[in-house]
């Protein structure tokens, strides 16, 4: 297929009217990163559809469409998530993050987090103020790789075997996930009558006036939230005081307002229902159940603001059992084939990550996609509606696309001219400009890139 059939394929299966694939343009080819899949393609179509259907809301606003450029090669560097602050690089992994060798296979350990990486040591029998790779690379040889799989899920860490293709598609999880769509945008709650929005002006970006409250930390979230804001909607970002985060949200976080709320204390609660009060988009990472314990599942949600487009993100879904797994992008990567398939398609057969994050990337910009999907929908029908995407079922899509025959052999590309430097809360933010070019009122990040807890919890 090609991406205007993969666009075409996505704006279908979330409702929107087919005349507005007219004003798409998307120009390249894979490869564009070396990758024996379509990483390129899914990150140039997934970001088309993000911004193409918030331009369709400004079109239901009143105003006029307008042209959406993506160019493929700006679309995969965006998707690389490259950024530095005042010069500095961050380091993308910890020491102890990466793929072990077991006594039958390998599994992946993702040790970002501190809570993370002191676990799966002691698991592996290890002290974590002593402790070097040397001692983890050791102890896993004495484990089965899907023993250790097991172990680290039941203690709620974070861990995966090494499969191949077929492997995971024989899984319970796998089978689970072969019928499920790439995302579903479904109505829910009682009926209610369409939103009143702020009027819209021709020179104003398509989202203006929306309200977005983004309850996300790690990648995907945060780049559905990013990019709702670079199309002109006043995002919110809730982070809780005591959760850690990771240094991408320099980068995340431009173009919104960041606030601090413990849900676990009365006051976060009021200040997320205050909020709530006056929003049009609610996003939600937290695990499958997570936010429902806590009161604010969908149907809580849309109960206290009728109206809202409640949006989750997991990932491996809402059905099968490894539904309520926790997971990031190169733990589903690994679990799922794809570092299998990238090295049988080097020729060496050593597992390798694909060259992106691009399940939590691509499926960030679907996040965005279906949010702007289900407020395009609330303004024609009324009524409150769920958004659900899944980095496995990103997975699965992206699997569909096919491969790239010597995809391996090409260079990365410069990332050069697609830089901008901007000053944040961080310090000297330099990061990959968005990618969808709109013809009338270009995406743009107006609020400055700030660390949590430096906004009000009310907003502007």
């Amino acid at each position: 297929m090609t991406p205007g059939e993969i666009l075409q394929d996505l704006w279908q299966a979330a409702g929107l009217p087919a005349q507005a694939l007219a004003c798409a343009d998307l120009r390249g080819a894979d490869p564009v990163f070396p990758s024996s899949f379509r990483v390129g393609t899914a990150a140039q179509c997934t970001v088309a559809a993000a911004a193409l259907a918030a331009c369709e809301v400004g079109q239901q606003r009143g105003v006029a469409r307008q042209r959406v450029t993506v160019d493929m090669t700006h679309a995969a560097i965006e998707c690389s998530g490259w950024f530095s602050v005042d010069g500095r690089v961050p380091e993308t992994w910890d020491a102890f993050s990466g793929l072990y060798r077991c006594a039958d296979g390998h599994v992946r350990l993702h040790a970002n987090f501190r809570h993370h990486r002191e676990g799966a040591l002691r698991l592996l029998g290890l002290d974590p103020a002593t402790a070097r790779r040397s001692d983890a690379e050791q102890a896993l040889l004495r484990w089965r790789a899907i023993d250790f799989e097991n172990a680290t899920a039941n203690l709620n860490l974070v861990a995966t075997a090494l499969r191949r293709f077929d492997e995971w598609d024989a899984t319970p999880q796998g089978q689970a996930l072969s019928s499920q769509p790439l995302f579903s945008i479904t109505r829910i709650g009682e009926e209610v009558s369409p939103l009143a929005l702020p009027p819209l002006r021709e020179d104003q970006p398509p989202l203006t006036g929306l309200r977005v409250l983004d309850l996300t930390r790690i990648l995907a979230g945060p780049v559905g939230g990013r990019a709702l804001a670079a199309y002109g909607a006043d995002v919110m970002l809730i982070n809780s005081p005591h959760l850690p985060n990771i240094e991408a949200i320099a980068d995340t976080s431009r173009g919104k307002l960041s606030a601090h709320a413990d849900l676990r204390s009365g006051q976060g609660r009021a200040a997320l229902e205050r909020l709530l009060g006056q929003a049009h988009v609610f996003v939600q990472g937290y695990r499958p159940g997570g936010l429902a314990a806590l009161g604010y599942g969908a149907e809580e949600i849309a109960r206290l603001r009728p109206g809202i487009v409640y949006v989750s993100l997991s990932a491996y879904g809402t059905q099968g059992p490894w539904a309520e797994r926790r997971g990031f992008d190169s733990l589903v990567q690994t679990a799922m084939g794809f570092n299998h398939a990238e090295g049988e398609a080097a020729g060496d057969g050593v597992p390798r990550p694909m060259p992106m994050q691009i399940l939590d990337e691509a499926t960030g910009y679907l996040l965005a996609f279906g949010a702007a999907a289900a407020l395009w929908r609330q303004q024609r029908e009324g009524g409150s509606w769920q958004v659900q995407v899944a980095l496995a079922q990103t997975g699965q899509w992206l699997r569909r696309l096919g491969r790239v025959t010597g995809g391996l052999a090409a260079a990365r590309p410069d990332l050069a001219p697609y830089l901008e430097t901007s000053p944040s809360g961080f310090g000297a933010l330099c990061a990959v400009r968005h990618s969808a070019q709109l013809a009338r009122t270009p995406a743009r990040w107006q609020r400055p890139s700030m660390p949590p807890g430096s906004s009000a919890a009310v907003w502007p």
